[in-house]
Formats: structure tokens, sequence, C-alpha cells
């Protein structure tokens, strides 16, 4: 059976984007029809998670499909089977595999040998679902985001990744503000400025939210990088989210945040909760476009057949 997998943003043309947002549009407003009735997707985390897996699970089950979820600790991955195993015993199981964890390579290792869709739910280098969750809720807020101005400050981590993939994708101007040394990945960077997507890394917060509708910030020291925290926080301090930086942004900027926030560090606690932030509604959002992403997947798989 041909599937489709959805492990980076570049893996969906701007056409199915569309039709993902458009789909997601109809699950806010009501709850959606069962339409994977009969069907199992399996939830493999590898790393803790509060939103990502929460929102899969409800949207899974509000699908009407049934949600299994496996932790690294109590399956046979814990006491070191290969993952070409447990893909293949997985995609026995189920009809998608949907996969939080480490290195990159692991969830490319978990799509080649599953023989169903494998969703990515973050890795080290990416983090897609989250973002076009975002782009969604800019959307919903701006209209189409081609031609306005997106700001990301901090770390050049998988979601700022993520970021400059959604911007070639959808056709917006993205400015990173990183510190030395914490720039995103270099490949993703050059394969977006290729297609002729408008991406700009500076050292300066404040050129990069220069008329900027979102100003985006992620904790200074993601999972994995505990130990680097001191380190980091001494690289970022001058690259907090504070309400200066904010009013030099668009009139109209709204502040975005994946969570969990670090108030106080990356954020200040009125930014945060202030009146331009939309993070709960980024938060919510993420629910309905994970549906709409595992409908438009596996009905995919169900049309190949």
């Amino acid at each position: 059976m041909k599937h489709r997998d959805f492990l980076s943003i570049r893996d969906l043309s701007p056409a199915e984007i569309r039709a993902i947002f458009k789909r997601a549009e109809v699950f806010m407003k009501a709850c959606p029809p069962r339409s994977l009735e009969g069907r199992t997707v399996v939830l493999l985390f590898e790393k803790a998670s509060t939103r990502t897996r929460v929102s899969f699970e409800v949207g899974i089950a509000r699908l009407g499909a049934h949600p299994v979820v496996l932790g690294v600790e109590g399956s046979q991955i814990a006491r070191g089977e290969p993952l070409k195993d447990t893909a293949r015993i997985l995609a026995g199981y189920c009809d998608a595999v949907v996969m939080r964890t480490f290195g990159h390579e692991r969830i490319e290792e978990m799509a080649h040998w599953a023989d169903v869709p494998v969703i990515n739910a973050l890795t080290d280098l990416l983090h897609p679902c989250q973002v076009l969750s975002d782009c969604f809720t800019l959307q919903r807020r701006f209209g189409e985001l081609k031609g306005r101005k997106v700001a990301w400050i901090g770390d050049g981590n998988n979601m700022a990744n993520s970021w400059i993939n959604a911007a070639a994708m959808l056709g917006f101007e993205l400015a990173l503000a990183c510190p030395e040394g914490f720039e995103p990945d270099s490949d993703i960077l050059d394969a977006a400025r290729k297609d002729g997507t408008v991406v700009q890394v500076v050292h300066d917060p404040y050129v990069a939210v220069r008329k900027s509708v979102a100003v985006n910030t992620d904790v200074w020291a993601s999972m994995g990088q505990e130990a680097e925290a001191e380190q980091r926080r001494k690289a970022f301090a001058s690259y907090r989210v504070d309400e200066a930086l904010m009013d030099a942004a668009a009139p109209e900027a709204v502040f975005m945040h994946c969570l969990p926030a670090h108030r106080g560090e990356e954020v200040t606690e009125g930014v945060l909760e202030g009146k331009r932030s939309i993070v709960w509604e980024q938060a919510l959002n993420r629910l309905y476009i994970q549906e709409a992403i595992i409908e438009f997947l596996l009905q995919q798989g169900k049309e190949a057949t």
C-alpha cells in the first residue's frame, strides 16, 4: 500500500497545506466526523510531552480511531530492540505511527521500515506539527501569510528550522535573531534560500522584529541540553522577549511561544500573559491541525489501495 509520511513541512505542497488548514477550520467549529473509525494509531514517545501527547491522543479519539500510547520504558526499545524491528511490528498492528524522539535519523529510520504513515511529533532537528499549527494560527488572524514578516528570537533549534521550511512553502519573509554559534541548520537554510525564500539570520533581535507581525521564541535549553543551561543563559541574555522588543515590531504584532515557557528567561511574564500573547490559542490549535494531518495521511492511504 502506498502511503505518505509527514516528517517535515516540506513533505506537503502549498496546496496540501491550504487543504489541511481548511479542514482544521471545520474541526474547530464542530467535533470531527468519525472518519477514521476502526483505525489504530500508535504514539511512540521517547521524549517527555504534555501538549503534543494530549492533543494527538484526543484528536485521534475524536476522529474515531484508537490511540495507543507507547513510551520507551516498558517497551522492548528500552532493552535495546533495534528500531527497525519495532517499526515493522508497529506497522503490522497499527495504521499510522506518531513519533517524538531525539535525533532526526531515528524518525527517518522508523519511516523507512514502517509501511504506514509516520508523523513527526518532534525531533531535535524539526517540529513540523507545532509550526504548521502556528502558521494556521497566524493565518486565521492576519489572512494569507505571503508577503508578511515573521521573526524568530533565540536558539536556531528545531522550531527555527521548521519556521524556515514553513516560510519556503507559504511564501512569507522570515528573520531569525540568534547568538553567534546558535544559528539554524545550514542545509535547511541553504535549501530555502535556493528556492527564493526571503530568510535573514542576524544577531540583533531588534533588526529581526522590525515590521514583523509575529515574534516567536522558545526555551534557551531544549530537552537533552540541560547540561548546557548555564552557558546558554549567558549566550542568550540579550535575546529575551520583553515589552521593549515587542514595541519594536509592527503595531499589530503578536507574541508566540510553543511552550513550556521559562518566565523571566526567554520571555517576560508581562509579554507572555499580555494582550499581544497568543500562546494559548497556538496550543489549542495543535488539536485541530493534527486531526487534519492524520485524516489527510490516512485517507490518502485509503485512496491508494
